[in-house]
């Protein structure tokens, strides 16, 4: 790497002091390659007295200073030295971020694929210097308008994929500026990407009764499916569950006290004698109730139980968490009880689940009878 101070005559036959870089860096400002940084300084050509000549010495020396700092600056970041990080590698920073998820396959698939997919926009170079507003708003028209899938290059990613990347880039420059690597956040000034509704398949509970009555190759699947249904649980939450988180008092009945593996938050759910029953006979206190029972490999048995059943949708283990969430909603429970159910943080989140069943809308369509079928 090497930073040169070069001279250019401009027209106006003064002398332009500008930096020479090799290899090239991202431009700060415009986010494009260049080998090139015009300080904004000037030389008299020619000099006509000893004032100008002195100015020209002064100015000189400060332009030999700044090349002298940013070449510094890009050895010190090589060797993760702390100076000034505008020239660090930024990517390095964003991978270890991606690789605090590896103990949670979904989310850490999430960060893997926004970790590959931002480094094929920024060519496998991004310094911290280059995270300015424009910059991440380049990045946000290529999400929306030209990324592709990793494993599928021909096939363009879904927006509610370009929405879950540039969230993830947001929170990695969000915890760069909190560990003093950034002197602002960018993202500050930088619009985010709307969130698509999403739709969210589920079960009617005529539907849920019909599956438990089906035959299943799985006993184990078929009553965590069903335990999801009764509970709003997660499938790593389900298949993680011990025989010691399983409590009951005269007062609260049986509950659950365990700690969500997507958000790491503390719980204490209820649930009924029937999801209670789901669980069968109690083994050794520490023991998983599902042991030994990969769900995650078992998606064609799944397939198989829905169709034998006679249901016609398209339906993964999450959505009995959705089927749960639907039938409360349904049954007249409200939205913020809903919400402490399923252990979202925010009563937002369960928003959309309002939208698929809002009661006052069935019975508002219900209310107009012309007695057509008289």
């Amino acid at each position: 790497m090497k930073v040169t101070l070069r001279k250019r005559t401009l027209k106006t036959g003064r002398i332009s002091l500008y930096l020479d870089f090799y290899p090239p860096i991202v431009h700060p400002v415009t986010g494009n390659i260049t080998r090139w940084e015009y300080l904004k300084l000037f030389l008299y050509n020619p000099a006509r007295d000893e004032v100008e000549k002195r100015q020209n010495k002064d100015i000189e020396t400060i332009a030999r200073s700044i090349a002298a700092n940013r070449h510094l600056d890009r050895i010190a970041g090589k060797f993760g030295m702390k100076r000034s990080s505008q020239f660090d590698d930024f990517l390095p920073f964003y991978e270890n971020q991606a690789s605090k998820w590896a103990g949670n396959p979904n989310t850490h698939g999430s960060w893997v694929a926004s970790f590959k997919t931002f480094s094929i926009f920024c060519k496998g170079q991004c310094n911290y210097g280059d995270l300015t507003p424009q910059f991440l708003n380049d990045y946000k028209e290529f999400l929306l308008k030209k990324a592709t899938r990793i494993n599928s290059p021909n096939m363009r990613i879904t927006t509610n994929s370009s929405y879950t990347y540039f969230n993830k880039l947001r929170a990695c420059v969000r915890d760069a500026f909190g560990a003093g690597l950034l002197l602002s956040n960018s993202f500050d000034a930088v619009k985010g990407i709307t969130q698509p509704e999403t739709y969210r398949e589920f079960l009617t509970k005529e539907e849920l009764i019909l599956l438990y009555k089906s035959p299943c190759e799985s006993d184990k699947l078929k009553r965590a499916c069903m335990f999801s249904a009764l509970t709003g649980l997660r499938l790593g939450d389900v298949a993680n569950l011990k025989w010691s988180q399983i409590q009951h008092s005269e007062s609260l009945g049986t509950f659950i006290r365990f700690t969500q593996n997507k958000t790491q938050g503390r719980e204490t759910l209820p649930i009924s004698d029937e999801a209670n029953e789901l669980l069968g006979e109690p083994k050794d206190f520490s023991e998983d109730i599902f042991e030994n029972y990969e769900f995650k490999k078992e998606y064609r048995q799944l397939q198989n139980w829905i169709q034998q059943a006679g249901i016609r949708k398209k339906i993964t283990f999450h959505n009995f968490r959705h089927t749960f969430a639907t039938l409360q909603l349904a049954e007249g429970t409200d939205i913020y009880t809903v919400s402490k159910l399923l252990g979202h943080k925010h009563v937002n989140t369960t928003q959309i689940y309002g939208k698929v069943m809002d009661i006052t809308k069935t019975k508002a369509m219900k209310s107009i009878k012309l007695g057509l079928n008289n």
